[in-house]
């Protein structure tokens, strides 16, 4: 180590020199991930001027003092400081200036990255004259700014095309998704992949490679189709074109993040980097105070505080979890237990049942092998901690049990009794269901203060919530063990409180519900579905139904029904005569849609017109595209808010986030309540009151509406 020192007054990095390659490490305090924030654009501008006047250093290392993150991204709390245009401007400029900064400095430089490298921290990276990655699976590069209804501004409209090229620059961008080591080595997002262990030494030696002229990476398009279509600008009008029409189509004009993106790559692309810069700091300026992006920062918001613990002081430990059913929601459990670390049993009736499920965990698992996601060293060590059993005994030494066996009572009821024999006093007993209430499950069991509802939602390992639900007698350490487990999944979790259909279940069957009573009416399936993408939706309610299972909304159906006030809704008997029928979407190939391909792996082909035949509705009827939006949407905002007046949810944040992250309510309206927020409760009230009086009761505004309504106030503050 040489005895170069630098004078740097931060705390949020520090520097060390060896042979000549200064080496920053960004590792700021009481953090568990870097960010950057003013204080970070300080004190790498510091550091650059230290090791600029130092002779003894010829190159420069970028390296995070973090185990397994680079740098997350910007902090969302400086953005959301951020009060007019000018302020916004003035930050994105100051963030190209330092990119620019490490681009031009006559000492190279070297990102090192190890874990997750998003938005600002990518955009860092692209001023380095190299970058070299991990292949560890937690290393994942992303400009995820789209998903908060901004574009990356600190040079990542600009550079990052001219590194990767236009297309894949754009399909970054539009789509904020996650770029792993090997595509990202594919592409050139970095120029060489090296073990974790030897991550530094391997920065260190292509510093001084670089610094010596001995190294010079390729930057030249990797796809000789790809550098005839941007060689020229009116091929490139074409890429322009093709990405807004994707994204209109993808988006429906919901989001204004996208078509902006766009721009700033055309500006940059075609009139100059300095054209390019300002427009992107613009386009930011504008984004920032849209609507839909204070909706999306106030989710970004919401799942940090979910991610938290709030009763982690009475949790106990959870090393080891056990499933009780190994379908496809099952086996989904253990596997995303067992991906996070946490040993998982998986019980089924017998031994050869439960294997199958772990099979199907190595199938979801080798898919991320072949895609660059993991290795598959990691896959095999995922897969060792999941360990199939047939036996109740096995079960004894379990932390939390989850049975997610059929939706019926009295079988979950056995599987409780069989549970409480075997388990250990202090296990966490959970049932995984959509809709039968934890109170009637839990009635006989021994032990019911630590019984609770663990409500997963399919596909368990790409869907991201956790509901859990209590009962009048779960007691707190039940409740915070519950929620350990769920955070060590990887889930974001809400509370709620026990009811017919608890929170989710509830706003979703009777959304669905009405979708069906338009069904009975005349409408066309295949007319409601888009009109409730167009407002926002990822699929409309029938291609839902196909996808849960017409058999088991039908099923969910009988319980609503049961537990509701019979006079104040209308309930459809379609889904129980199109189950009768045999059609029970793409588990039968064939529902509302028909459906090609094998496992899990299905093509949506055509829709089924013979489906108008079963319910003896003609599919011809006419209704506006914004009457389906306003039947279906102001459903389910109406029950979101009657749920909180009955008690069920516990705050209005909760009930935006499980709307959005469980049920694919619009992100860009933030979820319900935030919804009435932006339309004003009055507002939402007088069309609900138009509603009630040409459909009846079932569209009475809740209580908790005419209250806002009345005192002119808002959900949120």
């Amino acid at each position: 180590m040489s005895e170069v020192s630098f004078s740097i007054d931060t705390e949020e990095l520090r520097i060390t020199v060896d042979d000549g390659v200064a080496t920053i490490w960004i590792d700021q305090p009481d953090k568990r991930i870097n960010t950057i924030s003013h204080d970070t654009l300080d004190a790498i501008e510091q550091a650059l001027n230290a090791i600029d006047q130092e002779p003894q250093v010829r190159a420069t290392v970028f390296i995070s003092g973090k185990k397994d993150s680079f740098i997350a991204g910007a902090d969302i709390n400086m953005l959301k400081e951020l009060k007019d245009p000018s302020d916004v401007r003035a930050l994105t400029f100051r963030a190209h200036d330092l990119l620019q900064r490490v681009k031009d400095s006559p000492k190279p430089s070297v990102a090192a990255i190890n874990g997750a490298c998003m938005g600002g921290g990518l955009e860092m990276t692209l001023g380095c004259d190299y970058r070299i990655a991990t292949t560890h699976s937690k290393t994942k590069m992303a400009l995820p700014e789209v998903q908060l209804g901004i574009l990356p501004s600190g040079g990542g409209t600009q550079y990052l095309p001219r590194l990767v090229g236009i297309q894949q620059a754009l399909q970054m961008m539009l789509t904020g998704k996650n770029i792993y080591p090997k595509k990202a080595k594919r592409i050139g997002l970095v120029d060489a992949l090296i073990h974790p262990p030897g991550l530094h030494q391997a920065a260190q030696r292509a510093a001084l490679q670089l610094a010596d002229g001995d190294l010079k990476p390729d930057r030249s398009l990797k796809s000789l189709t790809d550098r005839l279509l941007e060689s020229n600008p009116y091929s490139r009008k074409i890429i322009y074109t093709k990405a807004l029409e994707r994204t209109e189509k993808e988006t429906k004009g919901n989001y204004p993040a996208p078509a902006k993106i766009v721009d700033a790559v055309r500006t940059g692309m075609e009139e100059g980097l300095e054209a390019g810069i300002r427009r992107e700091a613009e386009l930011q300026s504008e984004l920032l105070f849209t609507s839909e992006s204070k909706a999306l920062v106030s989710l970004f918001f919401a799942k940090q505080e979910a991610d938290k613990n709030p009763y982690a002081d009475e949790a106990r430990p959870v090393q080891r979890i056990a499933v009780l059913g190994a379908g496809l929601m099952g086996a989904g459990i253990a596997q995303v237990s067992s991906v996070n670390g946490v040993d998982s049993l998986l019980k089924d009736q017998s031994f050869e049942m439960a294997s199958r499920g772990r099979k199907q965990i190595w199938k979801n698992l080798s898919k991320e092998v072949d895609k660059g996601i993991r290795s598959q060293f990691e896959r095999d060590q995922i897969l060792e901690r999941v360990q199939p059993v047939d036996s109740y005994d096995d079960l004894h030494a379990a932390d939390v049990v989850i049975e997610a066996v059929p939706e019926d009572l009295d079988l979950k009821r056995q599987v409780i009794a069989h549970l409480e024999e075997v388990v250990s006093p202090e296990c966490v007993i959970a049932s995984n269901t959509s809709a039968l209430p934890i109170t009637e499950i839990a009635e006989g069991a021994k032990h019911p203060q630590r019984f609770i509802g663990m409500h997963y939602f399919s596909p368990v390992p790409k869907m991201p919530l956790l509901e859990i639900i209590t009962t009048e007698q779960t007691n707190e350490t039940t409740l915070a063990t519950a929620y350990a487990a769920g955070i060590k999944q990887g889930k974001t979790v809400v509370v709620v409180n026990d009811g017919p259909g608890f929170y989710t279940t509830r706003i979703l069957a009777l959304y669905m519900n009405e979708a069906l009573l338009l069904l009975d009416e005349g409408a066309s399936f295949e007319k409601v579905d888009e009109a409730m993408e167009k407002w926002g939706f990822p699929m409309g309610p029938f291609e839902l139904f196909d996808l849960v299972g017409i058999d088991v909304g039908a099923k969910i159906t009988d319980v609503m029904e049961s537990r509701i006030p019979d006079d104040a809704f209308q309930i459809s008997r379609i889904a129980e005569r199109l189950a009768a029928q045999g059609l029970a979407g793409q588990k039968t190939k064939k529902g509302f849609y028909t459906y090609s391909g094998e496992g899990t792996s299905l093509d949506k082909e055509e829709a089924n017109d013979g489906i108008y035949d079963v319910i003896a509705s003609s599919g011809q009827a006419s209704f506006a595209s914004s009457m389906v939006q306003e039947r279906l949407g102001l459903m389910m905002v109406n029950q979101a808010v009657a749920c909180l007046d009955d008690g069920i949810l516990k705050n209005v944040t909760d009930g935006d986030l499980a709307a959005v992250f469980g049920l694919g309510y619009p992100p860009f309206q933030g979820g319900p309540f935030r919804y009435v927020d932006t339309e004003g409760a009055a507002s939402i009230v007088g069309r609900l009151e138009q509603l009630e009086r040409k459909h009846g009761p079932r569209f009475a505004p809740a209580r908790g509406l005419l209250e806002l309504a009345e005192r002119c106030g808002s959900f949120h503050a």
